[in-house]
């Protein structure tokens, strides 16, 4: 008998044998299929995500055949590559030019091609009337109805606009200002209102906020205005570009671009980046610096293609183990018929190949059909459309192929029992007795031990290749461990009751059942953790390096020089109206010595009326990471002794932060006690005491000396200030006063635009003069766009010199989208794992738990039995998973310290803070949510009744 009949018939009892098992037949092909589901939709979905090249063009310029715009350089020269504008440069020898040649105009309209048909573009920010108030956002003036712009610009509801009184919006501008096909608006700038005619979409930004209006229906508009009134500010538009079709459909040519530069233009052409010149035609090839590609993106995707290999085979692997021993009559008499071992083998392969053929074709056409299906949500959830659905063939075929070779692979194992079980054991359905092996254990200890020194090195010496080989080769050891471990488990229900007792011993009992499931839910919370704790860690560095400009859970409402008292009342009115504050308001004043000289900062004399704190000499008030001998002394130091300086009050203050409340940096303002309260966050009865009893309190350590500040005033006067003039015959005066301050704790150095409070009577008993500045207030929650809107037109009514400000928050501090969805990935693995380990475990102890119910065994103990099965293999595996998942983790947190350590090298006061932070609600939620979800639900589907029957043997 020849190969290919032999496999012929092994291929048709596997067929047989999964039609007699139905329910595991499409369990296990529901394991193979579940994940080429996934990947074909991942395939499928990124590849359709990810522009190509001409998505990229038509995103840009729509479909016209071209973009021309001035390289903003005058009307020079200049060399550009094949892509367009991101890559302009001046010839080889030639300088920039000066102010006056680089503002002359580019007279862009002469270059464009012969023929050719063009309309423009330009955009202008703008502040605009909404449903709630009034609204930031950009205005650009393009025909939106050309049809150049298909592609680019798409109409949702409504229509474009046809004249200079209307003008269309996208839909994310709609929703945020709750405007609708038919509302009016109203440009500030020019006054001039406008009816909303359309909502459209930018399909490679459907998060995109603005407004489309015809050329000349805004700007020129603004500018009159501008000229009119010297009220109205004139507009600060963008460059003017034109959209271009070329003649007869002929396009634009690289020789058009090169006549295009030679005027001071750069050109975006689609024939040119689709199909580019040889780097002989183009004068600037060679000048562009090319992409480093990064490796950590191809670690992970191998780390984690092979980790979801590894999860199918271990899931599938059970469950052919247990059709191979249910089937085991059955391959005996393949035996005793003259069936070789070889030929046994093949049948239990069979089923394998035959299931996981299933399981590859089902599963890649329901990637194809979830991926049309929910289409929708991908774009919106990704923030663009799809071109097209991309389909790369070789791709799905690799995807179906790897899902067929899984199937093989998962019963390769249970295929090797089954070749070695004797023609016997097979006929009588005794299993026979064999000790554990001693080589796997030791084998998996040595590997672990290797896989973590590997990954350790590999974050040391910042190679991430290393990293995920070495994540990979621990994972693998832990998993040669996993029936160690599982036989252990089997000891300590000793003194347990008896359904945990049976529960565990059946574990330890059933270990080429037991251990897979255990690690495949051991690998899917591997990689959960890993990048959970990878994500909280960055998130946490961010929250440290981040430099806020208020204080968190603060706003702040604040007016310029020019304002007046009547309007600050109205915008702090406004603010409390509109806003979610909470506590009392705290007011803030500015003060200067002499006269006012706020508005002329930056002319000569700026220094008059100012006030600075001298900070004293010596080491302890001086920052060591700024000036000379920073950059040794940082090759010196450790990460914590450097952390630890960058917070001391000396360093905070070197820092640069934003200037909310006062011009300058010397952050000297006016306020009481409340300030400590709504915007400090000093909740310090000495300091409270203090600073009503009239002494300041200094925020900044660094500036006292024996708790006293010296403070430098200079007292200048004006003109108009006769009285003072006749007191001081100088025209400036220089006190230095030295004042007795709270020091408060260090922690408080950092605290955004303040450095020290003095209360009002001290500033006046010192002579120096105060003027309100603003109010602080405490917030219960962000606000929300439609209550920043409100508030924005309450301000712009009381006069438009008051503004409102908003406490940032660090990049990342929002983002827990992908922390959830890998905990629920995780879970669902756990779930699905958990689920099929018990019901393979009740297909193969049928006759045990038959014995149980015919000794006495009550009911119920059938449904807990389950219950402790499934909370076995779910709590085993994810605690196996945490631990497996901080090796990657920690291993790439010491890449990155690494390179933090080499940038404070040559910039000492740049952060070198690499937290590794634990992410404490995954963990919790994968260790105790989930197995006791598993054991609660498999206690429940478990039916408590069996049906008594003789039990063979």
């Amino acid at each position: 008998m020849s190969a290919f009949t032999g496999w012929r018939a092994a291929l048709r009892m596997a067929r047989r044998d999964a039609m007699r098992a139905r329910g595991r037949s499409v369990l296990v092909a529901a394991m193979i299929a579940l994940p080429v589901l996934g990947v074909t939709a991942a395939d499928l979905t990124y590849r359709s995500v990810q522009p190509t090249l001409a998505e990229e063009l038509t995103a840009k310029i729509g479909s016209a055949d071209a973009r021309f715009e001035a390289a903003g350089w005058g009307p020079v020269k200049v060399e550009q590559l094949p892509v367009g504008a991101e890559e302009v440069y001046l010839p080889d020898g030639a300088s920039y030019p000066d102010g006056d040649e680089e503002d002359r105009a580019v007279d862009v309209p002469a270059v464009l091609p012969k023929g050719s048909r063009s309309i423009t573009e330009q955009s202008v920010p703008a502040s605009v009337t909404t449903r709630h108030g009034v609204a930031d956002t950009p205005v650009t003036e393009v025909d939106t109805g050309d049809p150049m712009l298909r592609g680019r610009i798409e109409l949702v509801e409504g229509r474009y606009p046809k004249s200079g009184a209307e003008i269309a919006a996208t839909a994310g501008f709609a929703e945020a200002s709750g405007l609708s096909v038919g509302d009016r608006l109203t440009v500030r700038g020019p006054g001039r209102s406008y009816t909303v005619t359309g909502v459209v979409e930018l399909p490679a930004d459907l998060e995109k906020k603005s407004l489309y209006a015809l050329p000349g229906a805004v700007i020129a508009p603004w500018r009159e205005a501008a000229d009119d009134d010297e009220n109205v500010v004139p507009p600060q538009a963008g460059e003017l570009t034109w959209l271009v079709k070329g003649p007869s459909g002929a396009g634009v040519t690289w020789r058009d671009i090169l006549a295009a530069n030679e005027k001071g233009v750069v050109v975006t052409s689609r024939q040119v980046v689709l199909s580019p010149p040889p780097d002989s035609q183009v004068p600037a090839a060679g000048k562009s610096w090319p992409e480093e590609p990064d490796d950590r993106l191809a670690a992970a995707a191998l780390t984690v293609g092979a980790m979801a290999l590894l999860e199918i085979v271990l899931l599938a692997g059970p469950a052919f183990a247990v059709g191979a021993r249910r089937s085991r009559r059955q391959l005996g008499l393949v035996g005793s018929c003259g069936g070789s071992r070889g030929q046994v083998r093949a049948v239990v392969l069979a089923g394998g190949l035959v299931l996981g053929g299933i399981g590859a074709v089902a599963g890649v056409g329901a990637g194809f059909a979830l991926t049309v299906l929910f289409r929708p949500v991908i774009e919106e959830f990704s923030g663009r459309r799809f071109g097209e659905l991309t389909v790369h063939p070789w791709e799905i075929l690799g995807i179906a192929v790897l899902g067929l070779v899984t199937g093989v692979l998962a019963a390769l194992a249970p295929a090797i029992v089954a070749g070695r079980q004797s023609i016997l054991e097979s006929l009588t359905g005794h299993r026979g007795s064999r000790r554990s092996s001693r080589v796997l254990p030791a084998a998996g200890t040595a590997m672990l031990a290797v896989g973590v020194a590997l990954a350790v090195y590999g974050g040391l010496s910042g190679n991430t290749r290393l990293v995920a080989g070495g994540s990979v080769l621990a994972e693998l050891g832990l998993l040669g461990c996993i029936p160690v471990i599982v036989g252990f488990l089997g000891r300590l229900g000793r003194r347990l009751p008896l359904t945990p007792r049976i529960a565990l011993r059946d574990a330890a009992r059933n270990r080429g059942r037991t251990a897979p499931a255990v690690a495949a839910v051991m690998a899917a919370v591997a990689g959960s953790v890993a990048i959970a704790t990878y994500t909280a860690s960055t998130t946490a560095e961010q929250a440290y390096d981040h430099r806020p400009n208020l204080t968190a859970g603060t706003t702040a409402v604040t007016i310029s020089t020019e304002g007046s008292a009547a309007e600050l009342s109205q915008a702090r009115a406004a603010v409390e109206q509109h806003y979610p504050v909470s506590g009392a308001r705290a007011d803030i004043e500015r003060v200067w010595a002499g006269s006012d000289c706020a508005a002329y900062a930056g002319e000569e004399g700026r220094d008059c009326g100012a006030l600075e704190l001298i900070k004293p000499t010596g080491e302890a008030h001086s920052c060591p990471l700024s000036g000379d001998g920073a950059k040794e002394l940082a090759q010196k130091i450790s990460a914590e002794e450097h952390k630890r300086l960058m917070n001391s009050p000396a360093c905070v203050d070197e820092e640069f932060t934003q200037r909310v409340f006062s011009a300058d940096d010397h952050k000297i303002l006016v306020g009481g006690t409340e300030l400590l309260d709504a915007y400090v966050k000093l909740k310090d009865p000495a300091a409270a005491k203090a600073l009503a009893a009239g002494t300041p309190v200094l925020l900044n350590s660094a500036y006292a000396q024996d708790g006293e500040v010296d403070l430098k005033a200079v007292h200048a006067y004006n003109n108009d200030d006769e009285k003072a003039k006749a007191h001081h015959s100088r025209g400036a005066t220089t006190a230095i006063d030295r004042l007795k301050v709270y020091v408060a704790p260090d922690s408080y150095a950092a605290t955004p635009g303040i450095r020290m409070i003095m209360p009002k009577k001290t500033a006046h008993e010192l002579g120096l003069h105060t003027g309100s500045v603003g109010s602080v207030y405490a917030l219960t929650r962000d606000p929300s766009e439609a209550e920043k809107q409100a508030a924005d037109a309450a301000l712009t009514r009381a006069g438009g010199l008051a503004r409102v400000t908003t406490a940032a928050k660090p990049a990342g501090s929002d983002d827990d989208s992908t922390r959830l969805i890998l905990a629920l990935f995780a879970g669902v693995v756990t779930l699905g794992a958990a689920a099929m380990t018990t019901g393979l475990s009740k297909a193969d102890a049928e006759a045990d738990l038959t014995t149980l119910s015919a000794v006495g065994a009550a009911p119920g103990v059938r449904r807990s039995l389950s219950g402790f099965q499934s909370l076995v293999v779910a709590l085993t595996g994810v605690l196996l998973g945490a631990a497996a998942g901080l090796v990657p983790a920690v291993a790439l947190r010491l890449t990155d310290l690494r390179t933090a350590l080499e940038a404070v090298r040559s910039q000492p006061m740049q952060s070198a803070y690499t937290p590794i932070e634990m992410p404490w609600p995954t963990i919790a939620f994968l260790t105790l949510a989930v197995p006791a979800l598993a054991g609660l639900l498999a206690a429940a589907l478990t039916s408590s009744r069996t049906t008594l029957a003789r039990r063979a043997g």
